[in-house]
Formats: structure tokens, sequence, C-alpha cells
């Protein structure tokens, strides 16, 4: 089968496309055929070998998936041959999504609802699950509450917006680009706003009612983390999903507002976490108050191009690679 592979820790250069035998699902696992793999900055990030998780090499990238059961390793039920699913759980670290095929556990394969594309279903696993997560694990977020998603235009954006809005709170996103902010307003965003204007954290507050938001979904802490807590209602929560930096940070902001600022990374989850994760986003999707946003599909071959892009900002949904 085709996969990409990496053979040397480095730039989007060392994603390269080559054959490799086809993987065998083990005691408890499904075999996919992928018809479409998701491209998250975290792969990228894993990819120059500098990142927390370092695979051995070679190793084939890839969290997301969707395409259809090609084989049940023994004591599998639930699956069947042909059925179409996604994937979204822990990675069996033998099998990545850039590939034509892959092997995960069954507990991490799940049923994509029939409106879905392959590529939406590819685009929910790590994105869908992370908003989930900071919105309603980490934020304890209810109903009434506002909630601010910086980078709103991104792939946990556009989940974290939909979730939001359907959970019953005010929705304030942001976005960089015409193109992110009439995607955000589309989602069903109460307010969306330009964060490349110099006035728009005051947009923020004014939108907030003058309080400011309950909750803050952060994308890029090392530039944002100090604004967010000045912008914070009292008691608020941030939670922080992504950071490139560091920052200067003056704790008292904090103090004042007895607020809580908590990280999130998905590896971290408990197999109980996981489960509510899943759970949610399922009925999300069923439901029809999810549908993934996809940015662009490209073919497996240009996996560096769509590194180049997950890491290039202005995003406005997701980008998945099609075998």
């Amino acid at each position: 089968m085709r996969a990409i592979r990496v053979t040397a820790f480095g730039g989007p250069d060392v994603l390269t496309l080559a054959d490799v035998p086809e993987p065998q699902p083990g005691p408890g696992q499904i075999r996919v055929r992928v018809h479409a793999a998701g491209v998250n900055p975290v792969e990228a990030y894993i990819r120059t070998g500098t990142y927390a998780i370092k695979p051995p090499l070679p190793y084939t990238p890839g969290i997301d998936a969707a395409g259809v059961v090609d084989a049940l390793g023994d004591g599998v039920t639930g699956h069947a041959v042909g059925d179409r699913v996604y994937t979204a759980g822990p990675m069996n670290a033998s099998s990545g999504s850039y590939a034509e095929l892959l092997v995960n556990d069954a507990r991490n394969v799940h049923a994509l609802p029939a409106p879905l594309s392959f590529a939406q279903g590819a685009a929910v696993g790590v994105a869908c699950s992370t908003a989930w997560r900071a919105l309603f694990q980490k934020a304890a977020a209810v109903a009434g509450e506002t909630v601010l998603v910086h980078g709103g235009s991104g792939s946990v954006g556009t989940a974290a917006i939909q979730l939001a809005r359907a959970a019953g709170l005010t929705v304030i996103a942001t976005a960089g680009t015409a193109k992110g902010l009439a995607l955000i307003r589309e989602l069903g965003a109460h307010h969306a706003l330009d964060h490349g204007q110099p006035d728009y954290r005051a947009a923020i507050k004014a939108a907030a009612g003058g309080r400011g938001p309950d909750v803050i979904v952060e994308m890029l802490a090392n530039v944002n983390l100090a604004h967010d807590a000045e912008l914070l209602a009292p008691r608020g929560r941030i939670v922080v999903v992504g950071s490139r930096g560091s920052l200067d940070f003056a704790p008292r902001l904090l103090m004042a507002k007895e607020a809580t600022v908590c990280g999130m990374t998905l590896p971290n989850m408990t197999a109980d976490e996981w489960r509510g994760v899943n759970a949610g986003v399922q009925a999300a999707l069923a439901a029809g108050t999810l549908k993934p946003v996809v940015n662009r599909e490209l073919p497996l071959a240009d996996a560096p191009k769509a590194h180049e892009a997950v890491m290039s900002g202005g995003a406005a949904g997701k980008i998945v690679l099609v075998p």
C-alpha cells in the first residue's frame, strides 16, 4: 500500500510517499481503508522531532481518518466490513492515517453518520474532541454563559462555535480574514470579530455586555493570554488549547478576578474522559448540530504542502489528504 513515511525528523520535505506492507489487525483491532486523512498542527510538531511525543523512526504520521472497515481482528463486535467509519481517540502507534490503510483499536473506530462525507469524517477526531473537552470537561460551560473562541475559523474553532451555540451559550468568535469571518458567522457565532483590528478587544468586551466572556477557548496563548485575563469575566475560565511560545504574564490579573486557567492536550485524557468526549461528539454529529468544516482536500503525495498550509495561519476549516 502507499503511505507517507518519515525516515528523519525535519521540515515538511521529510514527508515522502512510499510503498509499505499492509498492516494487519490484531485482536480487538480494526483495519480501515482510508478515504480521507485529517491534517493537524500537532503532526507538524511531531515531524520536527522537537515535540514531547517522538515516535521511533520510520513512522507514518496522522491521527484522524475516515473510510470503510476493511478487516476485523479477533473479538471485534459491533462493526462489519464495509461500514463507514471515522477514528477518534488514542491512536495505535503502529499505523498512522496518512496511508491507504490503517489499523486502530476498535474502541477508537466510530460510525460515520450518513450525511457526512469522508472528508468531514476525517475532520472530526482531534478538532471536535478538543473543542468538546475544552468547553465541557475543562471549562464546564453551561447555557446562558458567554464564550470567546479565539481563532474561530480553524478546525477546533469551527467545532467549538457549533458545540457552544447548540449548548445555549452566547458565542463571540474571532478570525483574521474575510473568508474566516464569513465562515464563523455562517456557523452561528453571535458576534464575529476581526482580530487583526486594533480595537477588537474593546469590541469583545462590548459584545459580552461589558462584563467579559465567562469562558475563553484560546488557540494562541503566547500572544493572547495576558489580554484574555484582562477581558475575562469575574470567576471566568480560560482553556489553553494551543501556544507557540512563551510570554511575560502578570498573575495578579487572575487573582483579581479569581479566574481559572487550565491547559489541555488530548494525549493526557483517561479512558473515561475519552468515553465522555466521544459520546458528546457523536450525539452532536447525529443531531446535525455539529458539521465539520473542510477547507481543502489534497492528494496524499501533497502531505508536505498540507503541513506548510496547516502551520501558515488564516485557516478556514480542516485540511485533509485523500489517498
